[in-house]
């Protein structure tokens, strides 16, 4: 049984993409430590890099390429100061040298070393293959598959054995919504504190408070960031960044200079329900315009996603509690993550392999059942509001323009962010006896879905509005 914690699921890193940027960035780190491990790091004087599947037909626009050379580097997506990530690009780029893992300097020519297939392997539609040489001989070389989120795997290792190299044996161990619903009738608990006790299996409380404060304060300074950075996204769309003048028109003006202050100012003024809307689809906006332009973002659960989990929890805080504190923030993040990896491990959250209802609508389940719980409902209605918010985006196709993720994507965070609210009230009035679709079934559904759906319509840019709107004229 996987084991797999609400860090796995909420990871701090670098936009564009989780399946297409994080992923190859962490797999470019995995294979620099396997170069060492096997001795032969210092021996390396040419790599190659290949993508496959998705990654190739979309990496450009996913800054796929990018990000692999960021990692080859060495920098850490979760730690890399995003105001030098033109920098160290450019110079890689009009050098023709890359400084492998920060040490070694090697000859490198992007056009000629990072090679886009237009074919498929066969194990997941999101590979990349890393070669060494030393001189003109081959030394090593590794295949990796990002299987969205951020998490990468092998073909040679399963998901299991990757998850357990890490993590020990939960208390609790979930697989299923049913599960986790029985552990919290035996043990009295709520899913919070269901998910918290395994938690702590892994680490002490200091620790995991510390680590939910610095992905609610990432959220945080994303969004204000995107709420007060005006201008035009990059990639050729030419798409207007939106939440500027959202913020613009719907902020009363307070002084404030951080983004805390700039919570607190929201909080104290009054909104109405036109308002609330607008404030939620300006949260979710500001998080993904920060995505498109390779801001730093927390994948929730991933980065075409990332919108909807802050949104609506700025929607309680701002709305619902004004007096809404870190305990319930953790409690959000808890069940959220919680829910995300159901849907992981029964069904996907990569749009390459499910379309958006991978992302967007795991996205929204999680959001609705965090915020079920914060209002009081039911372990019950929590399971309610999650299906609730999925069954109302299966079938949804991924079909970026252009390769980017910015149309639909951003606008899809919004509406993912309404429809879990919507869904947190309906289940809130929902009794559980009269409840029909478990949420199991959902899960299942949704991954019978994914399997029938024409590949084109999974994050290739070879369907749907991909093909019918033409970059060149945006």
């Amino acid at each position: 049984m996987e084991c797999i914690s609400v860090f796995d699921m909420l990871k701090i890193g670098v936009g564009p993409s989780s399946s297409h940027t994080l992923g190859p960035w962490r797999a470019a780190e995995r294979w620099l430590q396997e170069l060492k491990d096997d001795n032969v790091f210092n021996t390396v004087t040419r790599i190659q890099v290949d993508l496959y599947g998705s990654l190739s037909l979309t990496g450009i626009g996913h800054a796929t390429d990018l990000a692999v050379m960021l990692g080859l580097s060495g920098s850490d997506p979760e730690y890399i100061p995003t105001e030098t990530i033109d920098i160290i690009i450019a110079s890689i780029t009009n050098t023709e040298k890359l400084v492998l893992g920060n040490e070694k300097i090697i000859d490198f020519d992007m056009q000629s070393e990072i090679v886009f297939n237009k074919v498929f392997l066969p194990f997941h539609s999101n590979a990349i293959t890393f070669t060494a040489f030393s001189m003109n001989t081959e030394i090593h070389q590794s295949t990796f598959y990002s299987i969205g989120g951020g998490f990468v795997i092998k073909e040679e290792r399963t998901v299991d054995a990757e998850n357990q190299e890490l993590k020990s044996e939960f208390p609790f161990p979930v697989d299923k919504a049913t599960e986790l619903l029985a552990f919290c009738k035996s043990e009295n608990k709520t899913i919070s504190e269901i998910v918290l006790e395994n938690e702590r299996s892994l680490r002490d409380d200091k620790t995991i408070d510390h680590e939910l404060q610095r992905i609610w304060q990432t959220m945080l300074d994303c969004m204000f960031t995107g709420c007060h950075t005006e201008g035009t996204l990059p990639g050729g769309l030419n798409v207007r960044r939106r939440a500027y003048d959202m913020h613009k028109n719907l902020n009363i003006e307070m002084p404030y200079v951080t983004s805390q202050d700039w919570l607190q100012s929201i909080r104290q003024s009054e909104v109405k329900f036109r308002q609330i809307l607008k404030w939620v689809s300006c949260f979710a906006l500001s998080v993904n315009e920060v995505n498109a332009s390779l801001g730093r973002v927390v994948t929730a659960p991933t980065n075409g996603s990332a919108g909807v989990i802050p949104a609506v929890l700025m929607y309680y805080m701002v709305i619902e509690n004004h007096e809404a504190d870190f305990k319930h923030i953790k409690q959000f993040l808890l069940v959220a993550g919680e829910i995300g990896s159901i849907f992981k491990k029964g069904a996907t959250i990569s749009a390459a392999m499910g379309g958006c209802q991978a992302e967007i609508g795991v996205s929204s389940a999680m959001a609705a059942a965090a915020l079920t719980e914060l209002l009081g409902g039911s372990p019950e209605q929590v399971m309610i509001a999650a299906e609730i918010a999925m069954e109302h985006h299966l079938g949804l196709t991924c079909d970026p323009i252009g390769g980017l993720v910015q149309i639909p994507c951003i606008e899809r965070n919004a509406m993912g962010a309404i429809k879990a609210i919507n869904a947190a009230e309906l289940a809130l009035d929902t009794d559980p006896k009269n409840a029909k679709v478990p949420l199991d079934k959902v899960v299942e559904t949704m991954w019978e879905t994914a399997k029938d759906m024409n590949n084109k319509y999974k994050e290739t840019s070879e369907g749907g509005l991909a093909v019918r709107v033409n970059m060149a004229d945006c």
